[in-house]
C-alpha cells in the first residue's frame, strides 16, 4: 500500500507537468492565432458594412469594441467604435492606430475609416 501511494506521489506531478507544457506553446493555434483571427473577422465584417446599419446590430455582430468615443454634437449623438483590424507593434497591446473607427450619428452608421473619423 505504501509503495503504491509513494509511486502515485512521484508519478502524478510528472504527468501533470506534461499537460501544462502541451496546453501552452507558441504555435499558430495559441494566443497569436486568436488575435489574427479577430483582426481578420473584423476586416471581413467591416468590408461588408452598409451605411445606416444600427449601432446595436453592429455591437451584436462584432462584439465589444476595443475603444469607444461618444459625445453630443448639437442635437446629434456621435459614437465611434474602434475595432482592431491590423497590427503595428508586437507589444501585445491594442492601440487606436491598430483599429478601424466606425462612426455613428444618432445610432446609425454614417461612415468608417480614418476619413470618416477625421470629418467628425
Amino acid at each position: 500500500m505504501k509503495k503504491s501511494i509513494l509511486a502515485a506521489v512521484f508519478t502524478l506531478p510528472v504527468l501533470l507537468s506534461g499537460c501544462v507544457v502541451s496546453v501552452g506553446g507558441d504555435d499558430d493555434y495559441g494566443y497569436h492565432r486568436d488575435w489574427q483571427d479577430r483582426e481578420q473577422d473584423n476586416r471581413r465584417y467591416i468590408a461588408d458594412l452598409n451605411l445606416d446599419v444600427t449601432l446595436a446590430s453592429t455591437k451584436r455582430k462584432m462584439g465589444t469594441p476595443d475603444f469607444t468615443e461618444s459625445y453630443q454634437q448639437g442635437d446629434d449623438q456621435i459614437t465611434v467604435l474602434f475595432y482592431r483590424t491590423h497590427r503595428h507593434d508586437g507589444d501585445g497591446m491594442t492601440t487606436k492606430d491598430e483599429c478601424t473607427p466606425l462612426v455613428f450619428k444618432n445610432e446609425r452608421l454614417i461612415g468608417w475609416g480614418d476619413t470618416a473619423y477625421a470629418q467628425i
